[in-house]
């Protein structure tokens, strides 16, 4: 299209100094000169527009194809960014969902805990109460026994003062154990 322009800007010019160039003359302009400038001027439209024009247009169409790439480019990034957002706050929301339930667990395992903690003292303490009375009743029958041991030689004792006369500790204890089965007083507890 451009080039029938210039085709045209050339060849105007020369049928209009053909058909008058007696007027032209007259005027001072030589024509000779004048078409040789058209036909220089159409030649340097031809060369610039093969060697200037085509490269030039070429490079620019390059360089519009290389934007519109650039834009789509862009547009897939934005796509992908907008993607990738909705992803982290998915992620986030299921993050925050799980850390709650650890949270629950945690508490649940906590009071579990504490219960079992709870119980421990009691059987603890309930241990600590059966041994005590263990040892108080093993106490008590020692003491028990201390008592009737000294009984006894209380009574062997008061018994050679008033017979005057030394028995034999064995056969005096044997009394005094047998006086005690009989006494309701010194009988052991079941």
């Amino acid at each position: 299209m451009k080039y029938r322009i210039g085709l045209a800007v050339t060849i105007i010019p020369l049928l209009f100094l053909l058909s008058g160039c007696e007027g032209l003359a007259e005027l001072g302009v030589n024509w000779h000169g004048l078409l040789s400038q058209f036909i220089s001027f159409g030649l340097l439209l031809v060369i610039l527009g093969y060697f200037a024009y085509k490269p030039i247009t070429r490079m620019l169409d390059q360089r519009s194809e290389r934007i519109k790439e650039s834009m789509e480019q862009a547009d897939r990034i934005k796509q992908q960014s907008a993607r990738t957002e909705e992803q982290v706050q998915a992620q986030l929301t299921q993050a925050r969902k799980q850390g709650q339930e650890l949270i629950v667990q945690a508490e649940q395992i906590g009071e579990r805990l504490k219960a079992e903690a709870r119980e421990q003292a009691r059987l603890d303490a309930e241990a600590i109460v059966a041994r005590t009375r263990a040892e108080i009743q093993t106490e008590s029958e020692e003491a028990l026994a201390q008592l009737r041991r000294e009984f006894a030689e209380v009574a062997i004792l008061a018994a050679e003062k008033v017979i005057k006369r030394t028995l034999d500790k064995e056969a005096h204890r044997d009394l005094i154990e047998e006086a005690m089965k009989e006494s309701t007083r010194f009988r052991r507890e079941p």
